[in-house]
Formats: structure tokens, C-alpha cells, sequence
């Protein structure tokens, strides 16, 4: 059976931030963990760049150079509607990224939820694209590790080995 997780987060994320999300994804690809992620610079980038197994969705083809799974699944598309607070006043393109948000966190067949979620925003603050991300996550009681809660990398590193355990221990 494939392990699913999510790894998003800020295009802005700290380069030690990425570097650690670097070594949880390669990690996490060791224990049998597919990575899901979004394409875009910062956090995406680093945990994809330690993954050997990824499902990289894009809102439009060769988004930022990339190659991934562009889809828009109908219950995508209900999920960024029903989580963004103003969905209805983005622009084509925002609308297109919410709706890979969605496949981020339940994948290609929006039916496979991903085990936990680690991302990076400013100070925890859940704001962004990643936001949207982590809003339906919430609702769907899917465990989120916001790095940016953190300003002590060194407590950051115990406390997400800690929230691990749980899911690399099975």
C-alpha cells in the first residue's frame, strides 16, 4: 500500500527551512512515503528535490518549468470553492492553483488522503496558497506541521521527529 504525504509550503521559506524539509523528504522516501506537492518555488522545491517519489500536481502545463499532473477533478474543484473565503472573485489562474491545492492533499482520484502535512508559512500563520491547503486538511482531520510555528530550528527538528513518529514507525 502507498504512503502519502503532503509537503508544501511558502514560495518565501527560509533556506534552512528548505534544507530540512530536503532531509525529511529524502527520508520519508526511504520508509516508502510518495511526496505530493505543488511545483512552486521555496518549499515545494525542497521537498521535491529529496523525494525520489513524487506526485507533483500543477494548476496548467509546465507550470514554473515543471512537468507534474495538471487535473481539476470535480471534487477538487468543490473543495477550493467551499475553502477559500472569496473564491468566487479570484482570477482564472488563482482558481486554478486552489484547485491543485485539493490534489495536494487527496491526489489524482481526490479519494487517497495524505497521511500528514509539513509546511513552512511566516509564523505559522497558515496564510497563502498553503493556507488553503491546510484549511482543508483541518476539516478532513489530517495532521499539519507547520515548521513557521517555530523560531528555534533545533526545537523545530525534535518536535516534527516527534509528530513523525507515529506515521514512520507502521
Amino acid at each position: 500500500m502507498t504512503k502519502y504525504y503532503t509537503g508544501i509550503g511558502s514560495r518565501s521559506t527560509p533556506q534552512n527551512v528548505a534544507q530540512l524539509m530536503t532531509k525529511v523528504a529524502t527520508y520519508l522516501s526511504t520508509i516508502g512515503y510518495t511526496l505530493r506537492s505543488g511545483g512552486a518555488d521555496g518549499a515545494d522545491s525542497a521537498f521535491e528535490a529529496g523525494s525520489t517519489k513524487s506526485e507533483i500536481f500543477l494548476p496548467w502545463p509546465n507550470f514554473n518549468n515543471k512537468e507534474g499532473i495538471v487535473c481539476s477533478h470535480p471534487k477538487a474543484i468543490y473543495l477550493a470553492k467551499q475553502f477559500h473565503p472569496r473564491y468566487s472573485s479570484l482570477s482564472d489562474g488563482a482558481k486554478k492553483l486552489m484547485i491543485r491545492n485539493s490534489h495536494q492533499i487527496f491526489g489524482v482520484d481526490m479519494n487517497t488522503p495524505s497521511d500528514f502535512i509539513i509546511c513552512w508559512t511566516p509564523n505559522g500563520s497558515g496564510s497563502g496558497g498553503t493556507g488553503q491547503a491546510l484549511r482543508i486538511a483541518l476539516y478532513y482531520n489530517i495532521p499539519i506541521f507547520d515548521i513557521g510555528n517555530y523560531t528555534d530550528m533545533n526545537i523545530a527538528r525534535r518536535e516534527l521527529y516527534d509528530f513523525l513518529k507515529p506515521f514512520t514507525s507502521k
